[in-house]
């Protein structure tokens, strides 16, 4: 993934494990891509970027099997690293260390460190007709 950014306007907020983590001040996200060229599952590259993001050790973290089985999350998203291309755009998400997770078919993983967020003050959704 070195070297190539997210789309839109993310700017590069750190590394981890060869991989740099982009930060979306307009979603208030961050983004990283597993990269197609080396093998790492998905699992270990999710355990390191939502670290990376919280600041913490990956064993301080939660386990992952307690919000999702790893080795099927592994089993969905190896394609990304095949020969052949993968069909369909599909995505997962999941909350996972109090931060809402979604990987993407294409090797994306997106970490919302406030997934509860609202889009705005609740007075204002309230008022809306």
């Amino acid at each position: 993934m070195s070297g190539t950014t997210p789309p839109d306007r993310p700017t590069p907020v750190g590394d981890t494990a060869e991989r740099t983590v982009y930060y979306d001040p307009d979603r208030g996200t961050y983004h990283t891509r597993c990269d197609a060229d080396a093998y790492e599952p998905v699992s270990t590259a999710l355990l390191l970027t939502v670290s990376s993001v919280l600041g913490v050790e990956p064993d301080d973290l939660e386990p992952l099997s307690e919000c999702v089985d790893p080795d099927s999350l592994n089993s969905l998203f190896a394609n990304w690293r095949a020969d052949e291309p993968r069909v369909g755009d599909g995505t997962v998400s999941f909350t996972f260390s109090q931060c809402g997770v979604t990987i993407h078919a294409d090797g994306e993983i997106v970490i919302d460190p406030d997934p509860d967020a609202a889009p705005g003050p609740v007075s204002d959704r309230e008022s809306e007709p």
